[in-house]
């Protein structure tokens, strides 16, 4: 990963949690049960393992942010596959390759296309877009520049979206800005079996220019 460093923090791994580390991770029960079962199977290819066990190095840290996480994930008023969208948009402008890679996955089971993931990749102005689905893309590039939805994008999301919703998405991209900031800062490691980036996807990610 051109973007990454060399783990920083090493991940607290299944077989420790017991005590307040389970206390911390079950505050998140879907994340926990999905890497416990795979744990437990013997299987490769454990998706977001390490990231999530990065953080569990710290639990009460870990149970205030999971909590939060699992509203997000779990709870949110927004379709998955509006949560897809803004979480693949934000981890790419963030050069985020752990956590677009993990949430590539998600986005197909929330029903995206491959055209439809490249697509993100390319922003709002690219041709294809729903309008709506444009100014959800659009809405995270302008809370990465500009920490604020713009006027014009506000309107149109607040026809389309309850007040709820809204809140959910943007609690939904600084949930997922901070986790590539996690995730880079700790250098979370993609686990074994896990696919990388082909290489010219890789390349595009990091020849983005920076939000002026």
């Amino acid at each position: 990963m051109p973007d990454e460093i060399t783990a920083r923090v090493a991940p607290v791994l299944p077989p420790e949690w017991h005590g307040a580390v389970l206390d911390a991770v079950s505050a998140f029960p879907h994340g926990r049960d999905f890497v416990l079962a795979a744990w437990k199977a013997g299987g490769e290819g454990i998706r977001g393992m390490h990231g999530l066990g990065q953080i569990l190095n710290y639990p009460a840290l870990a149970k205030a942010f999971l909590t939060f996480n699992n509203h997000v994930a779990t709870g949110s008023t927004l379709s998955r596959r509006a949560r897809e969208l803004l979480i693949l948009r934000i981890s790419w402008l963030r050069r985020a390759e752990y956590e677009f890679i993990q949430h590539v996955v998600l986005a197909r089971k929330a029903g995206l296309s491959d055209p439809e993931i490249e697509r993100v990749t390319l922003g709002p102005d690219a041709p294809g877009w729903d309008p709506v689905e444009a100014d959800i893309v659009r809405a995270v590039d302008e809370l990465h520049q500009h920490a604020c939805i713009q006027n014009d994008t506000w309107a149109r999301l607040s026809k389309e979206f309850t007040p709820d919703q809204l809140m959910d998405l943007v609690f939904a991209v600084g949930c997922y800005d901070l986790l590539a900031m996690v995730f880079k800062t700790f250098g979370a490691q993609l686990e074994a079996g896990v696919e990388e980036l082909d290489s010219a996807t890789r390349a595009r990610m990091h020849a983005q220019k920076p939000a002026p």
